[in-house]
């Protein structure tokens, strides 16, 4: 009778993650199918400026696109014409070039689904060298002092399109080692691997280092190092036993770069999916549109699947059996104090913002451009001979501010559909694929574009790393043993949430939160710089990177005073979280 009620639930919970799933891929493809008529532009005069952007249109020739695309008959006929064409094939034509879709798509998808791969491989190699030295002492049960983890947070601070250029600059022009731009092959694939995966790869790589000493710490760990058990099979079970928490970020990390590379993929001229999605969305090119969100949608829910499947294997039956121990962390003194580190963080920052705001940030001197950091401009000027350092600190409290509230909407976001994680699991598998571009195009279109426009756009997809999080770990916790015993002895679900369930899911969260700060001040930025969110000339960490990317080779200072400060508030916001977090995890009371 348990055996056909366990396998009823698990039934059930199957066709609740499927029907999330649906619902929501079929939510993204209508709300993609309705764009052109949500931005609230004549699709026929976009359409036709991008035949011909010189052309002035008549009504005669807008009449005539009109009655070539069928856009009279509305949003939903096109939907159902362009689902209906899909099982012969036949993903209709490109509003712009004429030509068929499905060719287009497919050749920009194997391009991104390489480039994916390769980035993966990098992201791998990071996070292990990331956490070398943990699983080395931990390992040799020589792990005496933890870490900030301030490395890991420059390294996931560096904005990808600046660590693009630097590579194609150096690597591809300068040295010649790599190609700078197209795709021609393997060696292509080497420099824009590189710049997606080596900030990925240093934030997967800080989330696991953060976990390891608790597997290490965990009774099976000590007892095989008094057995002599090999410090690598010890090595290799703790990270076992600590990936599958973290096994899920996978997912929004690396697989959404096969649609959200755009800026790698216009530096790199890289044909990819993301590129052509963003182009078709530009010119409200609907078929090539749709179909490319469509191959977005199956990709998240295929590597949903497969990240479900390796964290149930990596589990084991433990998982199934409601027998998985609960991770405690050790309490271990950090070599060099958080709170040393989050203080010289703060002070240089307040520092730069107090000088900052002395100054005028939209004053032009025309006879100052692109000068280097001198006495009079200390951070030097940009290519409208504006004061960087004034420009900087201005633009602090705004681009803290609305990060800070984007991401705090969204890890509280994630936490909730994460806690209904047969429901939401679906619609994050599918969400995480939807690149933050889109997502501003779709919001754009109702809202206008503004720095309100591109934070509800962050927002809509900036979750789903959060969702996975929380349900990946509320999986693990609830097959604990001690959540169990309260659950044997009568314990309700208040009280499982409050004393077992938030404790193990909260913190976390929180550091992933704080990790992932800078990206969310990056993704602002990158619509911005498309039109889509902050405009000129108000100043913005995220558009200053934007808008002086172009002269990072010939004036440097106009990128360094920002990303700097990027960095400095990343190194902030996880020292500040390794100080509260210093005493170790709080341990459950007994039930």
């Amino acid at each position: 009778m348990s055996s056909a009620s366990a396998g009823a639930g698990v039934r059930t919970a199957r066709w609740r993650t499927g029907a999330g799933r649906v619902a929501a891929g079929a939510g993204l493809l209508a709300a993609v199918a309705l764009l052109p008529w949500l931005s609230g532009t004549d699709p026929a005069l976009t359409v036709l400026r991008a035949r011909a952007a010189d052309q002035d249109p008549t009504p005669a020739q807008l009449a005539a696109v009109r009655e070539e695309l069928g856009l009279d008959q509305g949003a939903f006929t096109h939907f159902a014409q362009w689902l209906g064409g899909l099982p012969r094939g036949d993903a209709g034509t490109s509003w712009v070039s004429g030509e068929p879709v499905l060719p287009q798509v497919t050749s920009a998808f194997a391009v991104s689904l390489t480039l994916m791969l390769g980035a993966l491989v990098v992201t791998v190699v990071v996070a292990a060298l990331v956490c070398a030295r943990t699983l080395r002492l931990g390992s040799r049960r020589r792990l005496r002092r933890a870490r900030a983890g301030t490395g890991a947070a420059v390294l996931a601070a560096l904005p990808k399109f600046l660590l693009a250029s630097l590579l194609a600059t150096v690597c591809g022009v300068w040295l010649g080692w790599f190609p700078s731009s197209g795709w021609e092959g393997p060696r292509s694939m080497v420099l824009p691997a590189l710049a997606l995966g080596i900030p990925s790869g240093a934030m997967i790589g800080g989330l696991l280092d953060r976990d390891l000493p608790a597997a290490f710490h965990e009774p099976w760990a000590r007892t095989w190092y008094a057995f002599g058990f090999p410090p690598g099979l010890t090595a290799r079970n703790a990270v076992r036993r600590t990936l599958p928490g973290v096994l899920p970020q996978l997912l929004p990390t690396v697989v959404a770069l096969v649609g959200g590379a755009v800026a790698v993929e216009k530096i790199f001229n890289i044909p990819g999916l993301g590129r052509l999605a963003l182009d078709a969305a530009m010119t409200q090119d609907l078929p090539p549109l749709q179909t490319a969100a469509l191959v977005l949608v199956l990709l998240g829910v295929a590597a949903g699947a497969l990240v479900q499947a390796l964290r149930r294997a990596l589990l084991g039956p433990a998982l199934r059996a409601g027998a998985l121990p609960a991770l405690h962390a050790p309490v271990l003194p950090h070599r060099r104090s958080p709170r040393l580190i989050a203080g010289c963080c703060a002070a240089v920052l307040l520092a730069l913002v107090v000088a900052g705001l002395l100054r005028d940030p939209l004053y032009v001197d025309t006879a100052a451009r692109l000068l280097p950091p001198s006495a009079a401009h200390p951070l030097g000027t940009d290519a409208l001979g504006r004061d960087l350092l004034a420009r900087l600190g201005h633009g602090a409290l705004r681009t803290t501010g609305v990060a800070f509230a984007v991401t705090a909407v969204c890890a509280a976001t994630g936490l909730l559909l994460g806690m209904s994680a047969r429901v939401g699991l679906g619609l994050t598998e599918v969400v995480a694929t939807l690149p933050a571009v889109l997502a501003g195009l779709l919001t754009t279109a109702v809202t206008g574009p503004s720095v309100w426009g591109a934070a509800c756009a962050v927002c809509l997809v900036g979750w789903t790393p959060y969702a996975a999080q929380t349900a990946a770990l509320l999986e693990q916790e609830r097959a604990s043993g001690h959540v169990l015993a309260s659950i044997v002895i009568g314990a309700d679900r208040p009280y499982l949430l409050r004393r077992h369930l938030l404790p193990a899911v909260l913190p976390a969260v929180l550091r992933n939160s704080l990790l992932r700060l800078p990206t969310t001040v990056l993704v602002l930025a990158s619509l911005g710089f498309l039109g889509l969110g902050e405009q000129p000339p108000t100043p913005e960490w995220g558009r200053l990177l934007s808008e002086n990317q172009p002269y990072a080779e010939l004036a440097p200072w106009t990128v360094l005073g920002p990303a700097c400060a990027l960095v400095l508030l990343s190194v902030l916001a996880v020292t500040a979280a390794a100080s509260r977090g210093s005493g170790g995890r709080v341990r459950h009371r007994p039930a």
